[in-house]
């Protein structure tokens, strides 16, 4: 994950190149103004030296103020980028000269983490789905060999039925739910809204607007409110304390165990009752698409806190 950009003061962009083009402008008028009033006092050779140093001068500072707030942090965003496009472990700058290129380092880095998440989801489904499709297409290949004994009773050969018939819809929501994880890293837009406009029926303690797209913190509370349901909640709060919201239920919480695996892709306490596990991990990917993230609370039920 991309570290966060130090923000220091620096003059903007259209400051520096305004600056090295007056000064580029001013000097020969500072020499021949300085010709006219000085011409009597030193020669011509002394005064050609003195406006040449005067030059030698402003032209090292404009350069040292150039590559200190242009080159160089030109040069180290590149570098960055070329790591990150070769796989390797680049360390992204941390500081940068201008604004405005403060702001395209911020935005390659928000890039890298959004890319890196989309690979990591990749690599996840890849690791997990092999070991989760198993099992149920064991189930059938094994009913399906039973299934040719003519002489199997009518009872025995529904009861396998019925085990092919539950398989398929494990398979069939294992693959929806990997699409509807593909689906919550599409790119939304940006934008705000009102925690109290997508509670889907969360109680809202304190109100604010959220620095995230409306459509997709909907579906975030309603992931949410499924699972509090899910594990017999009755009530759900909402509160926004200026850059977090903290989401509590009084339902039967969450497990030690468990707390470290819950937003991993494919992990469900709900297997028996048809969980596929992707809940928390779709939340958690939209989220981190709009630059924000979700982690574990503490509370005597589930309680998680969304920082935006």
């Amino acid at each position: 994950m991309s570290r966060r950009v130090i923000v220091k003061w620096r003059p903007p962009l259209w400051f520096v190149i305004a600056g090295t083009l007056a000064a580029v402008f001013m000097l020969p008028l500072l020499g021949i103004a300085y010709f006219c009033v000085a011409g009597g006092v030193l020669g011509w050779g002394e005064t050609s030296w003195l406006i040449g140093l005067m030059a030698f001068l402003v032209t090292a500072i404009l350069g040292f103020l150039l590559w200190r707030l242009v080159l160089r942090p030109v040069e180290a965003l590149t570098t960055y980028a070329k790591g990150v496009a070769e796989g390797g472990a680049a360390d992204a700058p941390v500081h940068f000269g201008t604004p405005e290129i403060s702001q395209l380092g911020a935005a390659v880095g928000r890039m890298h983490t959004v890319l890196q998440a989309r690979t990591d989801v990749l690599r996840s489904y890849a690791d997990h789905v092999t070991h989760e499709l198993k099992s149920p297409l064991t189930v059938i290949a094994g009913a399906a060999e039973l299934l040719r004994d003519p002489a199997m009773a009518q009872a025995d050969r529904a009861a396998l039925l019925d085990r092919v018939e539950a398989a398929t819809k494990r398979m069939n929501a294992l693959l929806e739910a990997q699409h509807a994880l593909a689906q919550a890293q599409e790119p939304m837009p940006t934008g705000t809204c009102r925690l109290s406009d997508v509670s889907q029926g969360a109680q809202v303690i304190r109100d604010g607007v959220l620095p995230i797209n409306g459509d997709a913190m909907r579906l975030v509370m309603a992931h949410l409110m499924g699972n509090a349901k899910a594990h017999g909640a009755t009530q759900v709060t909402a509160e926004f304390t200026g850059d977090t919201v903290v989401g509590s239920d009084n339902g039967s919480g969450i497990s030690d165990g468990n707390r470290d695996r819950i937003f991993d892709p494919f992990f469900t306490t709900r297997r028996d009752a048809g969980g596929a596990g992707m809940g928390l991990a779709i939340v958690s990917r939209m989220l981190a698409a709009q630059g924000a993230s979700i982690a574990l609370g503490e509370g005597s039920g589930a309680t998680f806190v969304i920082t935006v």
